[in-house]
This record gives C-alpha cells, structure tokens and sequence, in this order.
C-alpha cells in the first residue's frame, strides 16, 4: 500500500502478487490488488482479481475500482450502477462523484456530467478538479460563463485559463482570446501557461 502511494504501483504488484497466493489472504487484498493493477494500467487483470471477490463484500473501494473498470470497457450501464453503489457506501463522496461526471463527459453526456461535477463541488468545496471538470462540461455546450461556485482568484484565473483553450479548440477564437486575456489579468501573480497560450494564438491569427 506505501508503495502505491509513493507512485510506485509496480513494486507493490509484485508483492501483492505474493499475497494474494498466500493461504494467509483475505478479500481486502484482492481489493487492494486491483487498485495497483489499475495504477499500472493492467485493467483486465484488475477485473479479474475483483471478479474473484465474494458478491457479499459490499464496499466502498470494491465498487469504486469496478465502475472504473466497467468505464475503461466502456461497459456505460454497469459503469454507473457501480458508482451509484460506491456513493451511497461513503460520506465522503466527492472524488467518485468527480470520477462519475469524467465519465459522463467522456460520452458525450455534459449536462449529466455538469450535474455530477456540482454534486462533488457540495461535498467538497475545495475539489478544484471537479471545478476544472464542470468548466469543461459547459464549455462543451458553449457556454464560457465562470460557474457560480466558490473559487480563489488563483482558481478563477485557472478555470478561466481552461475555458479559453476549450473556446479555442471549438473554433470560437475571439472569444477564447478575451478569455485568456480575463485569466491573465485575474491572477494575482505572472500567469505563464495563460501568456503562452494568448502569444501562441496572436502568432497563429497573425499568419
């Protein structure tokens, strides 16, 4: 497990490896297993270990790494039955909730992925990755407006830095340039990544 959170899921697989093949392993193992094959990308393996899990086990992290799973087989219907269950077994749902919203942005679904990413943003206020994920949901349907949630002068700048490229990449170029310009003047301190990219844009109009 430290060596999962260290970023070091290929280290870990070994051991779990071992593990999990010893008479002395429990569910959890194979649960945790599973969490460091996705880390590593070996998704069909991941599948397997969870598939070996006893249905009666019913957690939180259980179904967690099974709607994800089901999201990288683009299994849509079981994907969403496996993060409702692992909503409904934490009181910390945010990041799943965040996890959910990215799917359905996936597939194309934005306003049920607006409404997963605000749900996360209720739950924890401070998730800046569901409020980046929430601008990318609206700007897809063309709409560049800063959601009404509570954000830093830092984060403003940054959703608004994200909105531009989104304008941009749709074909809306005045309106990701003012945008970009918006998140220059936003932030607080010399906003590099939102510089380059109105420089690049003024090149590239310019020619």
């Amino acid at each position: 497990t430290s060596l999962v959170r260290a970023g070091r899921a290929d280290e870990a697989i070994a051991l779990w490896r071992d593990i999990v093949s010893s008479p002395q392993m429990i569910d959890q193992d194979r649960i945790d297993f599973a969490g460091a094959l996705i880390r590593s990308g070996d998704w069909a393996e991941a599948e397997r270990q969870l598939d070996l899990v006893p249905p009666t086990l019913e957690t939180f992290e259980r179904y967690r790494l099974a709607a994800m799973v089901a999201d990288s087989n683009q299994e849509w219907g079981r994907a969403d039955h496996f993060y409702e269950t692992a909503v409904g077994l934490t009181t910390r749902p945010a990041n799943v909730l965040n996890n959910w919203g990215f799917s359905r942005l996936s597939r194309g679904d934005f306003d049920g992925a607006e409404e997963l990413f605000l749900e996360a943003i209720r739950y924890d206020p401070a998730l800046f990755t569901a409020k980046n994920n929430l601008v990318m949901a609206r700007a897809a349907q063309g709409n560049y407006q800063m959601p009404l949630v509570r954000m830093s002068e830092i984060e403003r700048a940054q959703l608004l830095h994200t909105a531009g490229l989104a304008a941009i990449r749709q074909g809306q170029i005045d309106t990701g340039r003012g945008l970009l310009a918006e998140a220059i003047e936003t932030h607080p301190q010399h906003f590099d990544a939102a510089v380059r990219a109105l420089e690049t844009l003024e090149t590239e109009v310019r020619r």
